[in-house]
């Protein structure tokens, strides 16, 4: 017999359900060069995927299009000196959070700075 799925692997799966392949490959991708960084969980939530290190969530996946994931980095203040993020906006209400939005199309998306602004992430969430 085997084990029986947990709550958050359903979760996942209904999330991931129906997706294009390369959507799919984008999101492992995404998820093992964070793994990479240091220890991520995943968090399907009702609109969005959290990525988290044990103490906070680090990112977000929002959207999981037909060829393409965006992905919402929130950070206390803007990072404008970049390249890789299309849209930076300040939460409404919030003072000290700025998403920062990032769309990955290909693998090589992630590159050396995106890897900067995901360890950056990952270190102000540890």
């Amino acid at each position: 017999m085997s084990p029986k799925p947990s709550s958050v692997d359903k979760a996942l799966n209904d999330f991931l359900h129906g997706k294009s392949e390369q959507t799919l490959e984008l999101f492992h991708y995404f998820i093992e060069q964070y793994k990479q960084i240091g220890e991520v969980t995943v968090h399907p939530a009702k609109s969005m995927i959290g990525i988290a290190t044990a103490r906070k969530r680090i990112a977000y996946i929002t959207q999981l299009g037909k060829n393409f994931i965006h992905v919402v980095f929130p950070f206390e203040r803007p990072y404008s000196d970049n390249l890789c993020f299309q849209k930076i906006a300040q939460v409404p209400g919030d003072a000290k959070q700025f998403n920062h939005h990032f769309r990955m199309l290909v693998k090589e998306d992630v590159n050396a700075e995106v890897k900067k602004f995901m360890k950056l992430a990952y270190k102000e969430g540890s």
